[in-house]
């Protein structure tokens, strides 16, 4: 299959594509996760700057918006099977300079050029988009976004494990390891895709000005994914730091191990794609959004409890990626010869939305601490919650 140009694939094989997209996916994104359960670690190490560890992860989800921008549209002009390879190749290099980075300046700047370089994951879901038939377009988004979404949750898990034992530039290192096998199983079993147009690199960039512009409804999807997404990034960015402290005082494998937690509620991604395909994306955001204002809640009443964290988690974490799902679903069926680009659209401004809720934890946890930071998160939540709901129903109509 490594030859042929993708087409409408049979039931099974087409499962058997998911899957791998769905692999790639998660392995690709987990790249921009793995130093949140660090931050511990990270501020030992380069104790002059441990004030500002907190620059690390904005900087990788700061550099994964721009890498949205620049490279994820290329999709749509190129074959997007040679777009993964040489990013991947391209991430390796950048990972290498991660893990034997002298100065935190450094370990920003490598974590900059991870961000933009793990948007291998934006490939994949268009990707998926292209080959599904419209009927079950939902379900094979939200299949390939739970292996995205198992990425970012289990990647805490795995980086604050290889922590614990063997330091955290081990990570980095081990992550190059794991992309080197991807590679080979994408030579061996990933089709190429078929680009959808021929516009030059300018112009693919400049026309995305143009689908924001034409498609309110991308705009509105864009803004509430990017608000939530904020949330999230707020309690990720904090969580290994508030651990760390009393009356917990745990280590980097703790805070990730509350990945395998939020793990349970990436199952919900294939589940709001089907709820998305039958009962349409609205009503799933509406309700994520109120999720996602439930977690934060609880999270500001268990500063002191593990218990409240770990349900808060799971409830967060469904809240966000069912939203996720829905908003994806529905914006990929606005222009089908421009998924990569609308993608581009939508995640640009989801990432930035992380990377400002990394940077709002960074300045609230010294000063307001764990309930700061829950109060920045509804905050979050109800932005989201303000711009879904004052555009009423019927935005996302493709000539919108």
């Amino acid at each position: 299959m490594s030859t042929s140009e993708s087409s409408v694939p049979s039931d099974r094989s087409l499962s058997s594509l998911l899957l791998l997209l769905a692999t790639i996916a998660g392995i690709s994104v987990a790249n921009i996760y793995y130093n949140q359960p660090l931050l511990d670690d990270l501020r030992k190490s380069f104790p002059h700057g441990a004030a500002w560890v907190g620059i690390v992860p904005a900087a990788t989800q700061l550099g994964y918006a721009g890498g949205m921008l620049l490279l994820a549209p290329l999709g749509d002009r190129f074959d997007r099977r040679a777009l993964i390879l040489l990013q991947t190749a391209a991430l390796c290099v950048a990972l290498l300079f991660a893990t034997f980075a002298p100065t935190l300046a450094i370990l920003a700047a490598a974590s900059l050029a991870i961000g933009i370089l793990a948007t291998i994951a934006q490939q994949a879901v268009p990707f998926a988009a292209e080959i599904a038939p419209s009927s079950q377009r939902g379900h094979a988004v939200g299949i390939v976004m739970s292996g995205l979404l198992l990425g970012i949750l289990l990647a805490r898990t795995a980086a604050g494990f290889v922590a614990e034992y063997f330091g955290w530039r081990a990570v980095f290192g081990a992550s190059i390891v794991v992309l080197i096998a991807l590679s080979v199983v994408i030579v061996l079993r990933l089709p190429r895709s078929k680009p959808t147009s021929t516009l030059p690199y300018g112009q693919l960039l400049a026309s995305m000005w143009h689908l924001t512009t034409e498609l309110r409804g991308l705009r509105e999807a864009s803004v509430t994914g990017g608000a939530l997404f904020a949330g999230f990034s707020i309690f990720w960015s904090t969580l290994a730091l508030l651990l760390a402290g009393p009356p917990f005082h745990l280590g980097p494998q703790a805070a990730g191990l509350f990945g395998i937690v939020g793990a349970a509620g990436a199952l919900a991604a294939p589940l709001a794609g089907k709820s998305a395909d039958r009962r349409g994306p609205r009503a799933v955001v509406t309700l994520s959004i109120a999720l996602s204002a439930a977690s934060f809640v609880l999270f500001a009443l268990s500063g002191s409890s593990l218990t409240g964290l770990v349900i808060g988690v799971i409830v967060l974490d469904i809240g966000v990626q069912a939203a996720q799902i829905s908003n994806q679903s529905r914006i990929y069926a606005l222009k089908p010869d421009a998924r990569s680009r609308v993608n581009t659209v939508y995640m640009v401004a989801y990432f930035i939305g992380g990377s400002l809720g990394s940077l709002v934890a960074a300045l609230v946890w010294p000063r307001f601490g764990w309930v700061g930071v829950s109060i920045a998160g509804l905050l979050f939540t109800g932005i989201a919650a303000w711009n879904h709901l004052r555009t009423g129903r019927g935005t996302l109509a493709p000539s919108q």
